[in-house]
């Protein structure tokens, strides 16, 4: 049918909408060839101020290697923009498009990384999330739209079909309060959410780190309480905590002991008045990404009669220094030493194949963890550094490590 019509044309336009963009096609048993489109509002190149259309995919857009960046190609004559990038069938990750009046193409390939990635950051500014992709876009943390792409074969993330397809949020909402801390001499939002229908039923706590991505920019209440009904999580009492500004970020989300003090001290005793269902003896657990990812693991392993268990999504467990990746880090040479290793804890760590020196570092931290008895649910995903890989993570974990624990 598409051949047969006139590319550019409305009836083109609607029959590629209809079927699909970005459009995805098995080349294999494990390969797809996905086939990105713009489309220019001002017409052709006769009529047309635009003359690249950058496309960048998260985990596949290299921003530090000397890679030429990709640009969709014009079909000459008509407002259509198409370019083919050939990803796993296991694929799952955020891309953007970047249209650009600038006509001049990408400089030579001997172009230093440093000068790659300042033409990186002078152009993401301008990125959009694909206006064609009819599935619910978000901000990552550069800041920028961007749309979602799942190939066929990619680990199903069910609870949230609802939500990528735009429907109105089903169930109680996180509660936003301020947490004032005195140790930590700040103050921030924080958000509580309980599931489940008995009122009075004890419930377990689930701590979640970077709380405002969580509650606001991928919200994760809805999906809980899906998960909730269908029994594949116990009614249970979340956390989120707000992360307050990258450089608070990097200083309080890493090991940082008088941030989890803080937590312990001032903050668990609010919750505890605010939900009363929070039972202590159930399980506590921690979760967080990145960074948080990072802090997760330090508070469970750090304090395992408070927090019992971790949720480790992409963890920069390189930390403090990228170059020790290889050996795990600040949580490796801790663990070498015999220190955060008293008491098994149930654990769920995964890394992107697309993260490398995240990839590598828990790679590394992996079989630490396991010789000291601690119970590691441990995976990877095909994607990159990215939120759409991390919320099926989440969900996932959650319900692995409550199935064992509660």
């Amino acid at each position: 049918m598409f051949n047969q019509l006139q590319p550019g044309s409305e009836a083109w336009w609607q029959a590629k909408v209809q079927a699909g963009i970005p459009a995805i096609t098995a080349m294999s048993a494990d390969r797809c060839q996905t086939t990105f489109y713009w489309r220019d509002s001002e017409g052709d190149e006769m009529r047309s101020s635009t003359r690249r259309v950058w496309l960048n995919i998260t985990g596949v857009t290299d921003h530090h290697r000397q890679q030429r960046p990709f640009s969709l190609q014009r079909i000459a004559g008509t407002d259509v923009w198409q370019g083919e990038v050939t990803l796993s069938s296991r694929w799952r990750g955020s891309y953007c498009l970047i249209p650009s009046k600038d006509d001049a193409d990408f400089p030579a390939e001997d172009l230093a990384a440093d000068q790659l990635r300042s033409w990186w950051k002078s152009h993401l500014p301008a990125a959009i999330a694909d206006p064609l992709n009819p599935l619910r876009s978000w901000r990552n943390g550069r800041g920028h739209a961007v749309s979602p792409l799942h190939m066929p074969a990619a680990p199903p993330q069910p609870a949230w079909h609802n939500q990528d397809r735009g429907a109105a949020p089903t169930g109680s909402q996180p509660v936003s309060r301020f947490w004032h801390s005195s140790r930590l001499a700040n103050r921030r939002p924080v958000w509580l959410l309980q599931t489940g229908e008995a009122r009075d039923t004890p419930r377990p706590l689930a701590i979640l780190l970077d709380g405002q991505f969580w509650a606001n920019t991928m919200p994760v209440a809805a999906p809980l309480h899906e998960l909730t009904q269908q029994g594949k999580l116990p009614p249970a009492c979340y956390l989120f905590i707000d992360s307050v500004g990258t450089t608070q970020r990097s200083h309080e989300l890493t090991c940082n002991r008088e941030f989890w003090l803080a937590v312990q001290e001032e903050l668990l005793p609010q919750v505890s008045e605010v939900l009363p269902v929070w039972d202590r003896t159930l399980p506590t657990l921690v979760a967080g990404q990145s960074y948080g990812g990072l802090s997760a693991l330090y508070a469970a392993l750090s304090w395992p009669h408070i927090f019992n268990g971790a949720v480790s999504l992409s963890g920069s467990f390189w930390w403090p220094d990228r170059q020790t990746a290889d050996s795990g880090g600040f949580l490796g040479e801790q663990l070498r030493q015999g220190s955060g290793s008293a008491g098994a804890q149930s654990l769920w760590l995964e890394a992107g194949l697309h993260e490398k020196i995240i990839l590598q570092s828990n790679r590394t931290l992996l079989p630490l963890l396991q010789s000291f008895g601690h119970d590691v649910h441990y995976r990877e995903f095909e994607g990159g550094h990215d939120a759409l890989c991390w919320r099926g993570g989440l969900t996932d974990g959650l319900q692995t490590l409550w199935a064992a624990l509660c």
